[in-house]
């Protein structure tokens, strides 16, 4: 495997970014070894960034690490590249991957904007550590679960962390479709076509505006209500 490809700034995987390198090295300062570094950069891209799907998806910069991570908010596919960019900096390699999931959390303004409520081209992180490719998902920021009453997706740097197969009370909350496999950076232009074919109406759109989190938890709160 030639895994320079994995260690290399990319166009969206942007690992070469000066403000991205800043970010690793403030995030990781302190750490031991790699392996308490790329803890500490997973929960400093996972808390740090707001989770927003309200985004052009249309936008090249939504989906690229160092413009996300400076407008402090992305969706998973800009959130997985910066965790990405910033395991390449610190010498850790990586790639993006992607999976389709059903029941993501979502609020009802989109659902009804996408008319399903299957997501496409959800993104998580491979790193490889200890000899062996492992998935982090950075995606669900900790403020958004703890409204949200969802256990906030942890990652141990040893097993795979994709996402939330149930809530704390036991409820299916995420189930795992179709696995898209991994690339060295983010394939835009694919993406963009599966989206433009799954979610026309979002797509024709610059994006819904207003506060994602909010409406997410409402949505989730109303869901939760028991049936009278």
């Amino acid at each position: 495997m030639d895994m320079a490809q994995y260690l290399a700034a990319a166009t969206f995987v942007d690992s070469g970014a000066p403000q991205v390198i800043a970010f690793a090295g403030q995030a990781t300062q302190g750490a031991s070894d790699a392996d308490v570094a790329i803890l500490k950069l997973y929960a400093a891209v996972r808390d740090g960034i707001i989770y927003d799907p309200y985004v052009s998806l249309s936008d090249p910069e939504n989906f690229r690490a160092s413009s996300v991570l400076a407008r402090g908010r992305g969706f998973c596919i800009g959130k997985s590249a910066l965790l990405a960019a910033g395991a390449r900096v610190i010498g850790v390699p990586s790639r993006v991957g992607y999976a389709d999931v059903r029941n993501h959390l979502t609020s009802r303004r989109l659902y009804e904007m996408v008319k399903t409520d299957t997501f496409i081209w959800h993104s998580y992180t491979e790193l490889y550590l200890g000899g062996r490719w492992v998935k982090a998902t950075p995606a669900f920021d900790l403020a958004l679960c703890e409204r949200a009453n969802i256990k906030p997706l942890d990652f141990d740097g040893r097993t795979d962390s994709l996402f939330q197969p149930f809530d704390p009370a036991g409820r299916r909350h995420m189930e795992y479709l179709r696995d898209r496999g991994t690339f060295a950076d983010v394939p835009f232009d694919v993406i963009q076509a599966e989206f433009i074919a799954a979610y026309p109406a979002l797509m024709s759109s610059q994006g819904l505006t207003g506060d994602f989190h909010a409406e997410a938890v409402a949505q989730t709160m109303t869901e939760k209500q028991p049936a009278k």
